[in-house]
């Protein structure tokens, strides 16, 4: 049987083969946390590499994910569908080994990192779900969700404010099966780091409230392993294992320094750093003997086959259970909600009330969320304010488990990077709010969601200058377009009741993709519609209202500026001008619409056009193109009450009719 150093030398030499072939890459830390990896992965890790997607397997996270051939390495020698030619391929056009791991293209990565610190908020979000979905589901003898969340962290990731955040609420929570292991090794791009991180992580840790195991020898295989099997005897503190290893171990020249961080070795580093680990094969080749002890295939499959077992017999006396179980975790909606949301939608229009968005959003979650108990919801310290905390929401806390609501504090970027860790682990839709101007803190985190196309759903209030009094440094200008430019996310700005449960029902039926509400403060008056389904509205952008005749312009608008638009349209035809007013509420959906209705809402032909949106109007140009006209919101608001602010920056019918008359 090979030794620990033997299996931990296979994932030296492939990764950095696989950088030296790609002459790209980060060789250093994959080579000097390679030991921590073969402990982890050989002596603890509950997986099966035949079905990356077990429900109750251990996830696994590298926050620091530039280590990335770390991972692939794993993966390989473990017996996961990545081959010996992925390898090869490394940061290649194509490939399935990217430079940094990406959840949903190789197998068996759980989280796309790469972004510093937030894969410590992901695995937070999975050891989050994990407790709640034991809570929920666990009966005496069948423990269907145990399971453990481990993560990889380096000296980048615990700089990061949002590993600050995010273990800071770990703590708090006592997250017992959150298990870091910190890769010490003293050195970032710059060189060794003392001059600008040099404070005592260990008791910042313990302040949190966590378990520290503070003397690891992260070249020790066995001290890593039992140092796991000690932090796994505290259920009720996340635990940190401080892993003191050398960057670009085995490489006899370069290791401990910062020139293994993000370069190639070269060939004759590379060469001396095979004889220095004794591994005699060329480039991508593995000995027999050392690829078998890795396989890890039979041991998974067994290990999945016992609890498959359980899991039937489980079924077998909790049936019900058995089944929301097995459709939560496969992203199912329940078969009644569809009719449900149409009654609800048919009841909004019936009732058209004028009131805010933000309280449109709370009155469609308070009536949804009985029907889907999957809905995880939360906030950076603004339930109320933002509508988040409906009428049956639970609290989550270290002492009850039992719940569906998280207060997560001032903390944005945590929250979206533990919703992405939520929506990641399956088994639940989660949604988090804050006021619009807040989504900068938040930005990396959506970013993240659009790549990973998870489903969650973030709730944006005080969309405008209308939020008034709070002044320019709370009144959001860019946001709402700057949202729009992030691939895969939709963003949602209702104009009334009815678009506000329109895109909810939109962002929670979207199986593959996060969705943004931008919701307002401030009363919006209920929209008269003619000849208009909700269906229509689902398309993203749909005509609201249409002159009799051929119009003469056409006038585009988003959230509160559609009734304003409306008012000025009746101002314009009165004078014999001829308009059709276009709702805008969602434009990413309204773009991925099939040509006709593109051209039935906005045709080709008619090229004047107005787009009225309180704030940053650079976006919609796409849309008036040149012989058009923008009416936004181009410099930062001024602290005073909301209607003197819009009737100041022209946000009137009467200053918009005046706007297209010159136009026209």
């Amino acid at each position: 049987m090979p030794s620990r150093k033997e299996l931990a030398a296979a994932l030296r030499v492939l990764s950095m083969d696989a950088v030296e072939q790609a002459n790209s890459g980060h060789p250093g830390a994959p080579m000097g946390m390679a030991d921590m990896a073969e402990a982890l992965w050989n002596s603890h890790l509950k997986h099966n590499p035949g079905n990356p997607g077990w429900p109750n397997r251990d996830r696994f996270v590298l926050s620091n994910g530039h280590a990335s051939m770390l991972l692939y390495s794993l993966l390989h020698l473990s017996g996961y569908a990545l081959s010996m030619d992925d390898i090869r391929h490394f940061r290649q056009w194509g490939s399935i080994t990217p430079g940094h791991p990406e959840h949903g293209c190789t197998p068996g990565v759980d989280a796309t990192t790469g972004p510093l610190g937030q894969g410590l908020g992901m695995a937070c979000g999975m050891a989050i779900a994990e407790r709640c979905l034991a809570e929920t589901f666990n009966r005496p003898g069948f423990a269907i969700v145990d399971h453990y969340t481990y993560a990889f962290a380096g000296d980048g990731c615990l700089m990061e404010g949002v590993s600050h955040e995010v273990c800071s609420l770990a703590g708090t929570l006592g997250l017992g099966r959150l298990i870091v292991l910190y890769d010490a090794n003293m050195i970032s791009i710059d060189g060794c780091i003392t001059p600008w991180f040099n404070e005592n992580v260990a008791m910042r840790f313990e302040a949190y409230g966590w378990q520290v195991l503070r003397t690891v020898d992260g070249q020790d295989g066995d001290a890593v392993a039992a140092a796991i099997a000690e932090a796994k005897k505290d259920q009720e503190r996340p635990s940190l294992l401080i892993c003191a290893t050398r960057i670009g171990y085995g490489a006899p020249h370069k290791a401990g320094s910062a020139e293994t961080h993000g370069a190639p070795l070269g060939a004759e580093e590379a060469a001396a750093t095979r004889a220095a680990l004794h591994w005699n094969e060329p480039p991508f080749t593995v000995p027999p003997a050392i690829a078998a002890a890795w396989d890890a295939r039979a041991r998974g499959a067994e290990t999945e086959t016992v609890w498959r077992d359980l899991f039937d017999a489980y079924s077998a006396q909790y049936p019900n259970e058995a089944a929301e179980f097995k459709r939560r975790m496969a992203g199912g909606l329940p078969p009644d909600l569809a009719q449900f949301s149409d009654s609800m939608l048919a009841q909004i229009q019936t009732d058209a009330k004028s009131i805010a968005s933000r309280i449109a959003s709370h009155d469609t979650l308070t009536a949804m969320a009985p029907h889907l108990p999957e809905l995880f919801g939360g906030s950076a310290d603004l339930s109320e304010s933002t509508g988040t905390r409906h009428a049956n929401a639970t609290p989550v806390s270290r002492s009850n488990w039992n719940g569906n609501y998280l207060s997560y504090g001032v903390r944005e970027f945590g929250m979206g990077a533990i919703m992405n860790g939520l929506a990641l682990h399956r088994g639940f839709i989660p949604y988090g709010s804050t006021f619009l101007v807040f989504s900068d803190y938040a930005r990396n985190a959506i970013r993240l969601s659009g790549l990973m196309k998870t489903r969650l759903i973030w709730l944006f209030t005080h969309d405008s200058i209308a939020l008034g009094e709070d002044g320019p440094t709370h009144q959001p200008v860019e946001h709402v377009s700057s949202l729009r430019m992030i691939p895969n996310v939709d963003v949602w700005r209702p104009c009334d009741s009815l678009e506000t449960a329109v895109a909810w029902k939109a962002a929670i039926e979207r199986e593959k993709g996060p969705s943004c509400l931008v919701l307002s403060r401030q009363n919006l008056p209920f929209v008269e519609r003619y000849n208009v389904q909700t269906s229509d509205i689902a398309r993203g952008g749909y005509i609201v209202r249409d002159s009799p005749g051929q119009p003469h312009v056409l006038l585009l608008a988003t959230g509160s500026e559609v009734s304003l638009t409306i008012a000025a349209a009746e101002q314009l035809t009165a004078s014999g001008i001829q308009t059709r007013v276009i709702s805008m509420p969602c434009c990413d959906v309204f773009d991925r619409q099939p040509p006709a209705w593109r051209e039935h809402v906005l045709p080709c032909a008619l090229r004047r056009r107005v787009a009225i949106e309180a704030a940053s109007s650079g976006f919609w140009w796409k849309y008036v193109g040149l012989d058009g006209m923008v009416l936004g919101m181009d410099q930062f608001g001024v602290s005073a009450p909301g209607p003197i602010l819009l009737e100041q920056f022209g946000f009137t019918a009467a200053n918009i009719a005046a706007a297209i008359k010159r136009l026209l």
